[in-house]
């Protein structure tokens, strides 16, 4: 396994894979790789010769008030997972070769981007989109997977490729759960044994939402979990809501298709997300409509 510490590092081996008839899958990461992370790579080897693994926690894509600080950089443990995996080239920029001083130029995610993750954490995705593509660039892929549990950026990256003609397949991977149905995140590694067992209560609004058939009690059957769980004060609800999932505009009482039922939720000092896909038909119209998305 090769691990390339420079962004002229990485360009040298990029090109050194030109004109071989390789295929190339990417699965870019912040590291503190989890089985969720460890799925997507397996998956990439599916579909391609050679794997390349990204390792950058991006300051650009945390607020001023969020965890950049603290947030886990285990990376002798990442490169061991990488290796065990048989990833071929792991990319390790630092911040400084990454973005170069005087940088002025960014992505913007539109509408998009402004709601829901976007709403909780302004310039998320901005900073989000903005390395994507910068590593887009580096790597020069076919392939990019990335994971249905981060379901609003993958919608994201997904109209970046379209609207800026990038000439990438788009992969999501289905999310990784423990077994008792919290969705693997690095983050799940702050959480105590109490917030842990609280914020279980976002699997268990899904697993009701997902149960139902149209898009108002789909909703209203989240709901009961929620407002059960918001009783224990280490549980905050930030919103909870069903969208379309390749647009994220909020779905009215009478949807009939498939949405993105969608939650996030703070757990203590930890902030939790998921979602989950809800097959809805068309309802009667009901006094509580499914598009008045619960939020606090």
């Amino acid at each position: 396994m090769i691990v390339a510490q420079s962004v002229a590092e990485m360009f040298g081996r990029r090109a050194a894979l030109d004109g071989t008839g390789k295929s190339i899958a990417f699965v870019p990461t912040m590291g503190a790789l989890h089985a969720g992370h460890l799925s997507l790579i397996k998956l990439a080897r599916r579909f391609a010769d050679v794997v390349v693994v990204s390792i950058f926690v991006n300051p650009l894509q945390f607020g001023p008030s969020e965890d950049y600080a603290r947030y886990p950089r285990p990376l002798d443990a990442d490169l061991d997972a990488c290796l065990e995996e048989g990833v071929d080239l792991v990319f390790v920029p630092s911040v400084a070769d990454l973005y170069p001083a005087g940088r002025q130029v960014t992505v913007s995610a539109g509408p998009m981007g402004t709601v829901y993750e976007g709403r909780s954490r302004p310039g998320h995705f901005e900073g989000m989109l903005t390395v994507v593509l910068k590593l887009f660039n580096i790597v020069r892929p076919q392939i990019a997977v990335f994971g249905q549990k981060d379901a609003q950026q993958l919608a994201c990256i997904r109209r970046m490729a379209i609207d800026l003609n990038l000439e990438i397949d788009i992969v999501g991977a289905p999310t990784v759960r423990d077994p008792d149905g919290l969705a693997g995140s690095s983050r799940n590694r702050y959480l105590t044994p109490a917030e842990h067992r609280a914020g279980l209560a976002l699997s268990a609004a899904l697993a009701a939402g997902t149960a139902e058939h149209t898009a108002t009690a789909a909703l209203a059957a989240a709901g009961v979990i929620v407002a059960a769980a918001e009783s224990d004060p280490i549980f905050e609800l930030d919103y909870l809501a069903l969208v379309h999932p390749a647009t994220f505009a909020q779905v009215g009482e009478d949807f009939a298709g498939e949405a993105l039922m969608i939650i996030a939720a703070r757990v203590g000092a930890t902030r939790l997300i998921d979602n989950a896909f809800v097959t809805c038909v068309a309802g009667a119209i009901d006094p509580a409509p499914a598009h008045a998305a619960i939020s606090r």
